[in-house]
């Protein structure tokens, strides 16, 4: 506040209120004529004093204001540091920062609108509401295992299990829809596969709209896994391209195809292409049997390419494809792919966006299934351990657990200890 009086030359500002003020250096010359807004703690977002300068664009105005106010006492703030401020002083937690860092960073606007919803609670709440369940059935079972005397409901195992199952069945489904979904935040990942000389190439450099790839009759031209992002419709898209899959006794090749295999692996989406213009193989059926195996795990698009050549390729063996030429245009592909990409963001489902929150989520729900098992055996101290596990794994995404929210439950909801 004391910088902003000397800068403005005022001596009092009324919080929330914007004042149109001259701004002046150490040496009395003026900077700028700017606005001053005056935020009092708590009511800011680090929940401390702050002063905010809005003064006109330009790098060398707003360096000008930067360099007096740093010459009048005040340092650059650290990387996040605001952002930690907020979370220190409780006006954040865990999701909400990860949410402003991811916020940040994003390059799509899918995401951007998913991390706006986390901005405003969306997580938190989630949490929330599994941590008080969780609450209120530890305090039920800790009070019976410390207080046996007491009168209890007959049917509160019966409960406390129907109950355990919706909540796991909750965090189970919320884990794999996020897993799924994955790529939108992180961007998705697209693989294109196919044995040698198929297009694999040259649908990558129409997809990019430049030559990217090296385009050869020689089979095994591209011996490597080569990675390219691209925009389809709203989505940030990584695509690889693979080295052909075959059988090959170059040993620089079969790490090539060790990688396509691995590419597959960890695609969102996997684009296989069949050449028309030669008949089905061998080494056809065999990427074929590798799809059979990814089917319910991936989102497979078939595409039989070089269609404006004389047709040697048995399509019905394929099923479902969409049929292109590469070299003529990638339209229908890309129309494809968009559809399948925008089919991932109309789910509304809460969506986990970051390692940490899915690592969290997962051991929650298995420290959940591990409770159910020792409380159907009557087990209820390790009950009582596995709940506090998975209370632990779940508070770990918005701010940790506390015991005394236990004991608030215990005593106030069975006046214990009177």
């Amino acid at each position: 506040m004391q910088i902003a009086k000397k800068l403005s030359k005022k001596d009092n500002f009324t919080p929330r209120v914007a004042y149109l003020s001259t701004l002046y250096d150490n040496q009395d010359d003026i900077i700028d004529e700017a606005i001053i807004i005056y935020f009092k703690n708590p009511h800011s977002f680090t929940a401390e004093d702050i002063v905010e300068f809005q003064c006109h664009g330009g790098l060398i105005v707003a360096d000008m204001v930067l360099n007096a106010v740093l010459q009048s006492g005040a340092r650059l703030a650290n990387p996040g540091e605001f952002s930690k401020r907020a979370f220190l002083n409780g006006k954040i937690d865990l999701s909400k920062a990860e949410a402003i860092a991811k916020l940040i960073e994003t390059k799509s606007v899918d995401a951007a609108k998913i991390l706006a919803r986390q901005l405003k609670g969306e997580l938190q709440d989630f949490v929330e509401k599994i941590r008080d369940d969780l609450v209120e059935i530890l305090a039920f079972v800790e009070v019976n295992i410390d207080y046996a005397e007491e009168d209890l409901p007959a049917d509160l195992l019966e409960q406390i299990q129907s109950k355990l199952d919706d909540m796991c069945l909750l965090l189970k489904n919320t884990y794999e829809s996020s897993k799924r979904r994955e790529g939108l935040i992180e961007g998705f990942k697209v693989a294109i596969i196919g044995k040698p000389n198929v297009g694999k190439s040259s649908l990558l450099n129409s997809l990019l709209n430049f030559d990217r790839a090296i385009i050869s009759e020689i089979a095994g031209t591209t011996r490597d896994t080569i990675e390219e992002e691209v925009r389809i419709g709203t989505h940030l898209i990584k695509i690889v391209d693979t080295a052909g899959i075959r059988d090959s006794s170059d040993e620089i090749e079969k790490i090539g195809i060790q990688r396509s295999k691995e590419a597959i692996d960890s695609s969102d989406v996997v684009i296989a292409i069949f050449d028309n213009s030669r008949e089905c193989d061998f080494e056809d059926r065999e990427i074929l049997a590798i799809l059979d195996e990814y089917k319910d795990k991936k989102s497979i698009i078939i595409a039989l390419n070089k269609i404006d050549l004389d047709s040697k390729f048995d399509a019905n063996i394929l099923g479902k494809r969409v049929e292109l030429s590469c070299k003529n245009s990638s339209a229908i592909v890309i129309s494809k792919l968009k559809e399948i990409l925008d089919s991932t963001s109309t789910d509304d489902s809460l969506l986990l966006t970051s390692k940490r929150q899915m690592l969290a989520v997962k051991s929650s729900f298995e420290e959940m299934e591990l409770s159910k098992k020792v409380l159907s055996e009557g087990e209820l101290e390790l009950f009582a351990f596995h709940l506090n596990e998975t209370l632990h794994y779940i508070s770990a995404i918005t701010k940790n657990f506390d015991r005394d929210e236990i004991l608030d439950k215990m005593f106030g909801s069975f006046c214990l200890g009177k």
